[in-house]
């Protein structure tokens, strides 16, 4: 009896009794005072607003992000457009209980401390998704004492502030998930090339298993690791029981089938285009680690489902016609005529592995899309779209161009020649007009390369920039003005201050309106009756196509009243890629404009009848080679037009139409507004250096 009594009043014991009662009842205050603190903690102001535009962004002029810097993606999306199964995976995963707590869990904080301490590590953070969003809106990624209780009291504020889908909404469009994507809709698009609506159930538990560790579990750097990731956010979703076991033991076998054109995701769905963007920012004053610190929001003028169509055009045609070698490429430059935006720009087939830009760097000879200059040069010394000329061999000096195929039709109105490409009437018109009217005409038109001073320019003999030719081809379209196009729009600061905006771009007066006029009646007939039938939209067009000899080059370049858009495809080895102007280049110029030219309706060009747009015919004619190949001609005496056959005019021609005199061309200087009533404004840029300097000073 006295052994029990003994033990009862055991001091040691009693001593770790009271120790233990005081342990506990510390912790409990302990608890309480830290629940009643949070509870009293303000709301965070305006968290709903919140916007994660902490590097710059470039958009499309319809509101896409097409790029981000730091190769950052990051897209926007409701909790509504999010699926069930990857909010489930989410919570499975990440947080459990996220539907219960208030933010944090002190229980499941004590546990990780413990673990860790056994484990000698950070094995387990026992973070929620509440204080991830902390974390990620507000504070940094170290692993401190302080961080974490920062990152306890911002979480209790934002549970305070929004609600639980709030919280998960903010969490699933902010949470990096490797590959530059931030968000769900982002790591979608990067990993699978989908929206959030077609993801699979695998492909949920995929994506939900990348926040403990991006880098590791990236499917791209390490695919079986990230099967096994996948595989275990699915037992975890078994276990809560949020799919069957028949769903998870269909998505265990599902194989991952990665976006193969991860370079061409949708934020990167224009990067030649952002490289011109890019120097037209230097231009403007600002640098690209400026840009890409600053926060901006850089608004551009890029149509994105234009610029997607363009791309899909260039992909899947180029397949269609089996080139897919790194050495067979395609380009494709359009922008409106009118303002001078820029609607697509593709400088190549794919970035990724070839950043080279065809638009503004190649120089490849142009074929007979170069003619128009030739046809413009003699309109505007006094030929009309009815005269006749010779279509029969010429020879000059030691050349003898000739038709492709050998065919000649003899006497043919001179918008008949354009429409077939007969190569020796546009030798005999660079004949009677003189190379350098020529060379003077391209050169106002646009044309920025040096020209050869001999008659085999009037074939496409000379190199020439994809750029250029489709400016040329955009003073055909309004008018006879020559539009300086454009990328930026507008750029504003992270608090929505717009430090710079689009004025009036550069413009001249290069071509009589009359002449204009008739170039595009006769660039019509290209497409109803000669070269360019598989580029038809069905709208009104003009356009031309291209090839030169050996089919090294071939070329597209047409317009609408609104659009103006050029294409080229051929090798970057300078080989024959086999084609003419009138097949793959002008099937992907009718793809891509067929979707560009979507929400214009059926406009018409505002020119006047010129006597030839009712004339039917078709000549089945397949398409044109410039032949220039053979020995040059020397330069000599402009032949005069003593050959009457050439004045001569259909007997259908009864009256005679008024000669238009060439005219020196007038360069406009802004603001004057240019006299085209008959046409839209056109809004503008001017990058001048003053405005530059101007821009440079308001972001400092």
């Amino acid at each position: 009896m006295s052994s029990k009594k003994k033990r009862r009043t055991n001091p040691i014991i009693s001593l770790i009794k009271g120790l233990f009662i005081v342990f506990m009842a510390l912790v409990l205050a302990f608890y309480v005072a830290v629940k009643m603190y949070l509870h009293d903690l303000d709301p965070i102001p305006q968290l709903d607003n919140y916007n994660r535009n902490v590097v710059t962004q470039v958009y499309s002029s319809d509101g896409h992000v097409i790029k981000t810097f730091q190769t950052f993606h990051y897209e926007q999306v409701s909790i509504k457009e999010i699926p069930q199964y990857l909010k489930d995976a989410i919570i499975s995963t990440e947080d459990k209980n996220f539907y219960t707590h208030e933010g944090y869990d002190i229980f499941g904080i004590a546990r990780s401390i413990i673990v860790n301490i056994i484990n000698k590590r950070a094995s387990q953070g026992a973070s929620t998704i509440t204080q991830q969003l902390a974390r990620i809106l507000f504070l940094s990624n170290e692993k401190t004492l302080t961080r974490k209780i920062k990152e306890i009291q911002i979480a209790a504020r934002i549970e305070k502030t929004i609600s639980k889908d709030k919280i998960l909404e903010m969490y699933l469009n902010n949470v990096y998930l490797g590959s530059g994507s931030y968000g769900v809709g982002a790591a979608a698009s990067t990993y699978f090339n989908k929206d959030l609506s077609e993801l699979t159930l695998a492909e949920c538990a995929l994506i939900a298993g990348l926040p403990q560790a991006p880098s590791v579990y990236s499917p791209f750097k390490n695919i079986k690791l990230a099967e096994k990731r996948r595989n275990k956010v699915l037992r975890r979703m078994l276990i809560m029981k949020t799919i069957t076991k028949e769903q998870y033991d269909s998505a265990l076998k599902e194989p991952i089938k990665l976006n193969k054109r991860a370079g061409l995701s949708r934020t990167n769905v224009a990067p030649y285009f952002i490289d011109y963007v890019l120097k037209e920012l230097d231009e403007l004053g600002f640098d690209e680690t400026e840009i890409s610190h600053g926060g901006y929001k850089i608004t551009t003028t890029l149509d994105y489902d234009a610029q997607v169509a363009a791309n899909e055009a260039i992909v899947k045609d180029m397949a269609a016609w089996r080139l897919n070698k790194a050495k067979n490429q395609a380009a494709l430059f359009s922008f409106s005529p009118m303002t001078g935006a820029i609607i697509a720009y593709s400088g190549g087939k794919d970035y990724t592995q070839s950043q080279y830009d065809r638009v503004t760097q190649a120089v490849r000879p142009p074929g007979s899309s170069f003619k128009p200059i030739v046809y413009a040069a003699a309109l505007q010394k006094g030929w009309m779209p009815a005269d006749i000329i010779e279509d029969e061999p010429v020879t000059i000096g030691n050349w003898s161009p000739h038709n492709y195929g050998s065919r000649y039709s003899g006497r043919i109105p001179l918008y008949k020649a354009l429409a077939k490409s007969s190569n020796v009437a546009a030798v005999r018109l660079i004949q009677d007009v003189g190379i350098d009217s020529v060379i003077q005409m391209a050169k106002n038109l646009g044309i920025t390369t040096p020209l050869t001073h001999d008659f085999t320019i009037s074939l496409g003999s000379n190199g020439v920039k994809l750029y250029d030719m489709v400016i040329v081809y955009g003073c055909f379209a309004n008018g006879g003005y020559r539009v300086k196009p454009y990328a930026i729009e507008r750029i504003e600061t992270q608090r929505g201050k717009v430090i710079y905006q689009a004025k009036r771009t550069q413009i001249s007066k290069v071509l009589d309106t009359d002449t204009a006029g008739m170039m595009t009646a006769m660039l019509k007939k290209v497409i109803t009756s000669g070269t360019g039938k598989r580029a038809d939209i069905g709208k009104a067009m003009g356009g031309k196509t291209g090839t030169t000899n050996r089919n090294k080059d071939a070329w597209f370049i047409g317009y609408t009243p609104d659009i103006v858009t050029g294409v080229f495809v051929g090798n970057d080895n300078n080989s024959s890629v086999g084609l003419t102007g009138g097949t793959l280049p002008a099937k992907i110029w009718h793809d891509m404009m067929i979707k560009a030219t979507e929400s214009y309706g059926d406009t018409e060009f505002d020119y006047p009848d010129y006597g030839i747009d009712n004339i039917v015919y078709d000549d089945s004619v397949e398409d044109e080679e410039s032949n220039t190949s053979a020995p040059r001609p020397p330069v000599i005496p402009l032949p005069k037009k003593e050959n009457s056959q050439l004045e001569e005019k259909p007997e259908t021609v009864k009256e005679e139409v008024k000669k238009v005199q060439y005219k020196a061309p007038q360069v406009i200087k802004l603001p004057i507004k240019p006299d085209i009533e008959s046409f839209r404004a056109i809004p503008a840029q001017a990058n001048t250096s003053q405005n530059a300097n101007q821009t440079k000073k308001q972001v400092n």
